[in-house]
C-alpha cells in the first residue's frame, strides 16, 4: 500500500508543535501553507475575480497570504470575515473560515451565507477543509457546499475519505509545508501489478480454492475475479456452476482431502453460501484447514480468527457482527480488527481496511454504481488472488480494494458485477 498518509485533528497538531519546538515559527508554516495553495488554486482556476472567507485562526491565516499571494499574480481578490455584514459573490470562492479541528456547528446564518455565494461561484475551493466539516469521522456538522478543490497541508485528514463529508471535496491537493508526519493510517494507493517471472508457475501464482454454497452464481462471480486478478490456479469446490470461465477448475472431490492440499494459498467462503448444517460443516471445515481464508457474507462469524483471516462486511452485516462498537467508521473497524485477531475490509462508498494491530487504510471514493448485487463477490476474488500471492492479509486486502474501485471506473456506469470481472 503507497497511498497518502492521513493524520486526524490531534496528530497534526502534535505534529505542527514538534516542528515549531524545533524552531520552525507558526507564521513561517502560515506563508508554506498560503503559498502552496495559492499555487494550486492558480493551477487550477487561474485568473478568475475571488471571494476568500477568511476565519480568525490559523485558517483565515492562511486565507490572508492566499490573497496577497493571487494579488501579486494579478488576480482580482477581496477578503471578507465572518463578521463582515455582506459578502459579494464572486466566480471564484476560497472558503478558509475554518479548517482542522472544528468541532461545533458553523452559527446558522453564517452557514446559509456560505451556501450562497458558493451557489454563485463558478469554482469553489476549501482550504484544508469545507467549513461545517468534522476533521476526524467525516461528519458533517452543517450543511457543506460541494467544492472544486480542497487544498489541505502536509497529509490528508480522515474526512477527506470518510462520508458523508468526502463526496463534498472535489479534487484534493495534499501540499508539503515542510512538517515530519509519520501514521499508521494511509489512503489506499495503486496496486502493484502481480508481474510472473521466468520461474514463475500456476500455484506459484496463487491457489485459490472457493468453496460453493446453495446459490452457486456468487460463488462463480468469486472465483472468475480470483482469476482475472492473477491468481494462477482457481478450483470452485462443491456445486457445478456454469458460466465460469472454463479455466476455473471444477469436478467431484471431498472438499477437506482438496484443501489439504498444501499448494492452496487462500480459501473463499461466503458467496451463495446459504444457511443450515452444510453451511456450517464447510465453514468448520475452512477454519480447521490453516489456509488463509477469505470469509464474506454468510460465512461472516462472530469468533476470534486470528491473522490468517480476513473477513469483508458492509455496513448491515458489520452492525451484526459488532454490534456494540460506537464511533466512526475508522474507528470501529479497527476495534473490530482487534476484538477479531482478523483483517477487517469495512466496504462502502469509504472502505476502510484495519489491521489487528492497528494499521488502516481507506479508499479513494469509490464510483457509487457499485451499488448492484455480485459486486461484492467480485472483491473478495481479487482480494484471495492477492492473499495467495502475496501472504499479506492486509496489504492484500488494502490492493483489492484499489483494484475493485478502479475496475468499477473502468466498467463505468450500468455495470453489473460481471462487467467488473471483465475489467479487471
Amino acid at each position: 500500500m503507497s497511498g497518502r498518509a492521513i493524520l486526524t485533528a490531534a496528530e497534526m497538531r502534535a505534529a505542527e508543535e514538534a516542528a515549531i519546538a524545533s524552531g520552525t515559527s507558526v507564521e513561517a508554516l502560515m506563508e508554506r501553507a498560503g503559498k502552496a495553495a495559492a499555487e494550486a488554486i492558480w493551477r487550477y482556476a487561474g485568473p478568475l475575480p475571488a471571494l476568500i472567507l477568511c476565519g480568525p485562526g490559523n485558517n483565515g491565516g492562511d486565507g490572508q497570504v492566499i490573497a496577497r499571494e493571487l494579488r501579486a499574480r494579478g488576480v482580482e481578490v477581496r477578503v471578507a470575515t465572518p463578521g463582515d455584514p455582506r459578502w459579494e459573490a464572486a466566480p471564484l470562492l476560497i472558503d478558509a473560515l475554518f479548517g482542522t479541528g472544528l468541532s461545533r456547528p458553523l452559527e446558522a446564518p453564517l452557514a446559509q451565507r456560505l451556501l450562497d455565494v458558493a451557489a454563485r461561484a463558478k469554482v469553489r475551493v476549501a482550504i484544508d477543509l469545507p467549513s461545517g466539516a468534522a476533521t476526524d469521522d467525516g461528519r458533517l456538522l452543517s450543511p457543506v457546499p460541494d467544492f472544486d478543490l480542497t487544498v489541505t497541508f502536509q497529509t490528508l485528514k480522515p474526512s477527506h475519505l470518510l462520508q458523508p463529508a468526502a463526496r463534498h471535496m472535489g479534487r484534493i491537493v495534499v501540499a508539503d509545508i515542510g512538517i515530519a508526519a509519520a501514521s499508521r493510517l494511509a489512503e489506499i494507493g495503486p496496486a502493484a501489478p502481480l508481474e510472473p517471472g521466468p520461474g514463475d508457475h500456476k500455484y506459484t501464482r496463487g491457489y485459490v480454492a472457493v468453496l460453493a454454497g446453495e446459490m452457486p452464481g456468487a460463488s462463480a462471480l468469486a472465483a472468475a475475479a480470483a482469476l482475472r486478478a492473477g491468481a494462477g490456479y482457481v478450483r470452485l469446490i462443491g456445486l457445478h456452476a456454469a458460466g465460469v470461465p472454463s479455466a476455473v477448475v471444477q469436478g467431484p472431490g471431498d472438499p477437506a482431502t482438496l484443501l489439504a492440499d498444501r499448494r492452496v494459498g487462500a480459501v473463499i467462503l461466503g458467496p451463495g453460501l446459504g444457511g443450515g448444517a452444510a453451511a456450517g460443516r464447510l465453514l468448520d471445515l475452512a477454519l480447521a484447514s490453516g489456509r488463509f481464508l477469505v470469509l464474506d457474507a454468510d460465512a461472516l462469524v462472530e469468533k476470534c480468527l486470528g491473522p490468517n483471516a480476513i473477513l469483508t462486511p458492509h455496513e448491515g452485516e458489520f452492525a451484526r457482527l459488532f454490534p456494540s462498537l460506537e464511533g466512526s467508521k475508522l474507528e470501529k473497524a479497527r476495534a473490530a480488527a482487534a476484538q477479531s485477531g482478523a483483517v477487517i475490509v469495512y466496504k462502502g462508498a469509504d472502505t476502510v481496511v484495519a489491521a489487528p494491530d492497528g494499521r488502516a487504510a481507506i479508499a479513494p471514493l469509490a464510483p457509487a454504481w457499485l451499488a448492484t448485487a455480485g459486486t461484492g463477490d467480485v472483491l473478495t476474488g481479487i482480494v484471495a488472488a492477492r492473499l495467495a500471492a502475496l501472504g499479506d492479509p492486509f496489504e492484500a486486502a488494502c490492493e483489492a480494494v484499489w483494484l475493485h474501485g478502479r475496475a468499477a471506473e473502468r466498467a463505468g456506469p450500468g455495470l453489473i458485477a460481471d462487467d467488473l470481472v471483465a475489467a479487471l
